[in-house]
């Protein structure tokens, strides 16, 4: 028998087909698993341990997951809980999951899955040799750890098979690769590791791999020669091409795919039409790794934050706003010199022209001039304080300054009051190496919570 494994969505919060859901649910699957977060958004919300979506959405998509879950008398699985993967996010969703179990009146059995890491267990990695940088990686010191605000390690199929070990009716996962949860219980099962993964990985952000991307759910069945991939909304199909492009997405090679414990090579994959809708897949292999490591992400603040933004209309000013940045930037960095004391390395001033370049800042090669531009002012400081500060000082400067030291003064229009906004701390991510360990298990935590509401 095949390992049938229903996705809802690509990560919970975005949505997905509820009369899709039902025929996935209808087809019996082993077990459902949807993704909870991404580094996509940035390194703000694994720096602060908090979530990008909103709770209510959380909370409606979830209530719906649970409400099937019960239905199929299967396992539900969460990965990556609240975008970051922190343990506060695990117990974040774990709250919730207690308030909709109560509310549902079921008896559950809850797993935690812990990915943390503590800043003494990082150095004495750091320490030991046991970080390896991966490319890019920035500079790490053992004088910049304690500056990391949260650092998590990201889980594996092995971990998540530990805790499907347990009997958990619901998984919480904290921060794991997103193809995981999908392959553990293929592999638990014994089917072809390759397989596994290669499908585990085209599953990952659910009908991305169909014809319409935004309904959300798909089945895939897993077995000892590969998988079949088939999306639940009926207007929906899966091809080759839609399938096999999703190698694509977010990865570096689209044939090779590190996960921990070893790697997937899809270069000799077939991808074979069965219908108009279903797509089955053989051929990939599954290369295991002499070390088991896993990957660190970690966040630190790196600086405070204070926006402007001006619109200039002008069209003398919109055809020359490159020059008119250039001269007033150094009018600004001289009078913050005169009146103030603040050192040029506590500070900087970045401009992005909403409508010329705002994407791509220099590399945009394209010059098509617009009726109107915005000059957003980011400036970026050691403290709130100065670049709050800061930002008052440039105020009546980006409102009025003269493209030439002879002529009127200009007006140009600020969107809001006030014009600056705090934009509060400023998080980097600090962190792209991989770290070994022992055994999958030595650097995460799992508990187990027993939920009953008769």
């Amino acid at each position: 028998m095949p390992t049938r494994i229903l996705v809802p969505s690509g990560v919970l919060g975005l949505g997905f087909d509820s009369q899709a859901l039902e025929r996935g649910l209808e087809l019996r699957p082993d077990i459902i698993c949807i993704d909870g977060g991404s580094t996509d958004s940035g390194p703000f919300y694994l720096g602060t341990g908090s979530s990008k979506y909103a709770h209510e959405i959380y909370k409606s998509e979830w209530r719906e997951l649970m409400i099937a879950r019960e239905r199929g008398g299967i396992p539900l699985v969460l990965s990556s809980c609240g975008t970051c993967g922190t343990n506060s996010m695990v117990d974040w969703m774990y709250e919730l999951t207690k308030e909709i179990a109560k509310d549902l009146k079921q008896n559950i059995k809850v797993a935690l899955l812990y990915s943390d890491q503590s800043i003494e267990y990082v150095t004495e990695a750091f320490n030991a040799r046991k970080l390896s940088e991966l490319n890019p990686a920035p500079k790490l010191s053992i004088e910049q750890l304690p500056q990391f605000s949260n650092i998590v390690a990201l889980a594996g199929a092995e971990q998540i098979t530990e805790a499907l070990n347990t009997g958990a009716d619901i998984i919480l996962a904290g921060r794991t690769t997103d193809t995981a949860i999908i392959a553990a219980l293929p592999l638990k099962n014994g089917d072809l590791a390759g397989g596994a993964w290669h499908g585990a990985k085209i599953a990952e952000c659910g009908a991305f791999c169909s014809t319409v991307p935004n309904s959300g759910v798909i089945l895939v069945d897993f077995d000892k020669t590969g998988f079949t991939v088939e999306p639940m909304a009926l207007e929906a199909r899966c091809t080759p091409d839609s399938v096999s492009a999703h190698m694509l997405y977010e990865n570096v090679d689209p044939f090779i795919l590190y996960e921990p414990g070893g790697y997937l090579d899809v270069t000799n994959a077939k991808y074979t039409v069965l219908s108009n809708r279903k797509v089955r897949v053989e051929g990939a292999k599954w290369i295991p790794s002499a070390d088991y490591t896993v990957k660190l992400e970690g966040a630190y603040v790196s600086g405070y934050q204070t926006i402007t933004m001006v619109i200039v209309r002008d069209s003398r000013y919109v055809k020359n706003i490159q020059i008119w940045i250039a001269k007033l930037t150094k009018f600004l960095i001289k009078k913050i010199e005169i009146n103030t004391n603040v050192s040029l390395n506590d500070y900087s001033l970045d401009f992005h022209l909403i409508g010329i370049n705002s994407a791509l800042g220099d590399l945009e090669t394209k010059v098509i001039l617009p009726v109107e531009v915005g000059v957003q002012l980011i400036v970026t400081a050691s403290s709130q304080k100065i670049a709050t500060e800061l930002s008052k000082l440039i105020n009546p400067y980006i409102l009025h300054f003269p493209l030439t030291d002879t002529e009127p003064l200009p007006t140009f229009a600020f969107p809001y009051s006030p014009a600056q906004i705090d934009r509060g701390a400023l998080y980097e991510f600090g962190l792209n190496h991989v770290m070994s360990i022992k055994e999958p298990m030595e650097c995460f935590q799992l508990k187990l919570h027993e939920l009953s509401y008769d």
